[in-house]
């Protein structure tokens, strides 16, 4: 590239100098058309000399060879950056999967730990009204007590006042007795009415722990379920080998879809049932037992020759 700028540049000085010689030889200046020729001829020189590497053999098949060298370097650099990109961008995918991951975890999280809050809260308030409700019963028996005492304390003074000659007037025994059962009836009320208070918070609270109990059970039974069919997979990848590996023309396909042909089957399930009913047994039989719930898994190899045959 340098020696093909220099050599334009010197093209163009070699140009301008044969114009100026031929307006000096159109004007007759013989010494201005002398200094241009010999300017001329020195830059003639020059630019033979830069342009000589240029034509020597086997510049051009080099020059060739650092220009396919360059272009393979840029093509290297490019791949490189492209494969940079694109694990740049898996990465970044990886990393919004294990985010979305991670949040929907803590979504879990913060739900789980809001629904235990808004269940203790809603205890705490059942139990703080239900401890309001007592305190109430409480009064209200401590009232009827104090009716009573009060009952047995007027008994005693009028017996005394009766020993010393003074009896109160029938009026006023009435008025107390009046008074005494408004208050008991009032009493009675209250009583009746805190313990439906009671009850209906006794009832909410057995319900919401009715409903604790169905979660922890259904999360319980989806754990079992969950690990019930992982046991299956396992079984059934230790029988017919793995589903995400397993060819369709593999030399097992017809054997499993044999085994397996009452999953996809009314008529097949039925058949096998029917098959299998007639060997049913009692578990206490001298002579059989009864079928297993799932598949008999073979046992392990007891020598290497066996077990090489199983490999």
């Amino acid at each position: 590239r340098a020696l093909a700028v220099a050599a334009l540049g010197r093209v163009a000085r070699v140009t301008a100098l044969c114009r100026a010689l031929r307006r000096s030889e159109a004007e007759g200046d013989e010494p201005g058309w002398a200094r241009a020729r010999e300017e001329a001829e020195a830059a003639l020189q020059e630019l033979r000399e830069i342009v000589r590497p240029l034509r020597e053999p086997g510049y051009g098949e080099a020059l060739r060879r650092k220009a396919e060298r360059a272009r393979k370097r840029r093509l290297r650099l490019q791949r490189r950056k492209h494969e940079a990109r694109a694990a740049k961008e898996e990465e970044a995918a990886r990393a919004a999967e294990r985010e979305a991951k991670i949040d929907q975890w803590r979504a879990k999280c913060i739900q789980e730990v809001e629904e235990k809050n808004r269940e203790r809260e809603l205890k705490a308030a059942a139990d703080s009204v239900l401890s309001e409700v007592r305190k109430k019963q409480a009064d209200t028996k401590r009232m009827m007590d104090i009716l009573r005492g009060l009952e047995k304390l007027r008994k005693l003074r009028k017996e005394a006042a009766a020993r010393k000659g003074v009896c109160p007037p029938p009026s006023a025994d009435e008025a107390f007795e009046n008074q005494v059962e408004s208050l008991k009836t009032l009493l009675k009320t209250r009583t009746e009415l805190y313990e439906a208070e009671e009850r209906a918070l006794r009832v909410m609270l057995e319900g919401e722990q009715e409903e604790e109990r169905k979660r922890e059970m259904e999360k319980k039974q989806k754990k079992e379920r969950e690990k019930l069919l992982q046991q299956k997979l396992e079984m059934d990848s230790k029988l017919f080998g793995d589903p995400a590996e397993f060819p369709l023309g593999h030399l097992l396909q017809p054997f499993r879809d044999y085994y397996l042909q009452a999953e996809h089957s009314v008529a097949a399930l039925i058949q096998i049932r029917h098959e299998w009913d007639q060997y049913l047994v009692p578990a206490d039989h001298p002579e059989g037992s009864c079928i297993p719930p799932g598949w008999v898994l073979p046992s392990l190899p007891t020598n290497d020759t066996w077990a090489t045959a199983v490999r």
